[in-house]
């Protein structure tokens, strides 16, 4: 979608055309990582038997490599999101990861059109990153940044 979105701005004359099975073609199309985002691991809630801490945990090891408990994460707050489209409800988590819960390389599943790198941000970078309008990233990202730099960061040891 966000893709669609950047060659709707750039070639407007694509989506012109009043006949939707022949839409126009793109001379010269934008390159793929227009359509990349900043995001939060994610998943959707569809595994009957299995909590939503359990499933939270699975997508933290299958999006990013880490081997959480489920009872290790500690729910922030659920949402709404996309409330015009989809009404989704989101539930945010927070989880700690250290080098040693490591065991995969994580990335998604590619399969399934995931293209995931995992991407550390340095602390003294946190808002500075959250708020810059030129990383392309969801509420979500915005949310997780602001609630650790007000509930995590200040019990942190200081340099």
């Amino acid at each position: 979608a966000v893709y669609m979105c950047e060659v709707e701005r750039h070639s407007p004359q694509v989506f012109q055309s009043q006949d939707k099975e022949n839409l126009g073609r793109l001379e010269d199309p934008l390159p793929a990582v227009v359509g990349v985002t900043y995001e939060l691991c994610a998943g959707i809630v569809d595994k009957p038997g299995l909590s939503i801490e359990e499933i939270a945990r699975e997508e933290v090891l299958e999006e990013c490599g880490y081997c959480v408990r489920a009872a290790d994460l500690r729910k922030i707050t659920s949402y709404r999101s996309g409330v015009g489209l989809t009404g989704s409800r989101h539930t945010l988590f927070y989880a700690e990861v250290t080098d040693q819960m490591k065991t995969g390389e994580g990335g998604g599943q590619p399969e399934e059109g995931e293209l995931i790198q995992v991407v550390e941000i340095p602390l003294e970078d946190a808002m500075k990153f959250a708020f810059d309008e030129s990383l392309p990233k969801t509420p979500g990202v915005i949310l997780g940044f602001v609630w650790f730099q007000n509930n995590i960061a200040p019990n942190l040891p200081k340099k």
